[in-house]
């Protein structure tokens, strides 16, 4: 932000990659409009839902979890940030793990309770694995955490509904 020039009476607006922390992309938003007034949002809220969402429930959860574990790949940028948000919310550690084979007994050393969470888009039986593996170890008791309602329904595309209609699988 320091290092950004345009000449006066140019049109700015701000868009930012969806799996930034919304913190550090509000934060970023905030220097970029002391620095440039006249910067616009855009139209709608571009940091994906379903992250930001996560990021939330993360925080709540690293309130209480001495171990906050993440369910997704190593290539995700949402599931690699969660654990970052997890850390910065208080919890004393936090592992991201792209199934239950990863995980590692001695992270339960000494662990009252254990927050889990997922990527966006992370099939929800690596995560009831992780809660099932939980459960044996002595971490029997899952309470969900909900900060959002996500009803968002994503319409197939014309061509494939057309396509999936034919073939007499919709």
């Amino acid at each position: 932000v320091d290092h950004l020039e345009f000449p006066e009476g140019t049109r700015l607006s701000w868009l930012s990659q969806t799996t930034l922390s919304v913190d550090e992309t509000m934060e970023t938003v905030r220097r970029l409009r002391e620095k440039f007034p006249q910067l616009e949002d855009p139209p709608s809220d571009d940091i994906c839902y379903a992250t930001q969402n996560r990021q939330v429930a993360v925080k709540e959860i690293a309130k209480e979890a001495d171990l906050v574990i993440v369910v997704g790949s190593a290539n995700s940028s949402n599931s690699v940030r969660l654990v970052e948000v997890a850390l910065d919310a208080g919890a004393s550690a936090s592992y991201r793990i792209d199934d239950i084979s990863e995980f590692e007994d001695h992270w339960l050393d000494g662990v009252k309770k254990v927050g889990v969470t997922s990527g966006a888009s992370v099939p929800d039986d690596l995560v009831q694995d992780v809660l099932s593996y939980l459960a044996e170890h002595g971490h029997p008791d899952a309470d969900a955490v909900r900060t959002a309602d996500e009803s968002l329904v994503f319409s197939l595309p014309q061509e494939l509904r057309r396509d999936l209609k034919a073939a007499g699988q919709l």
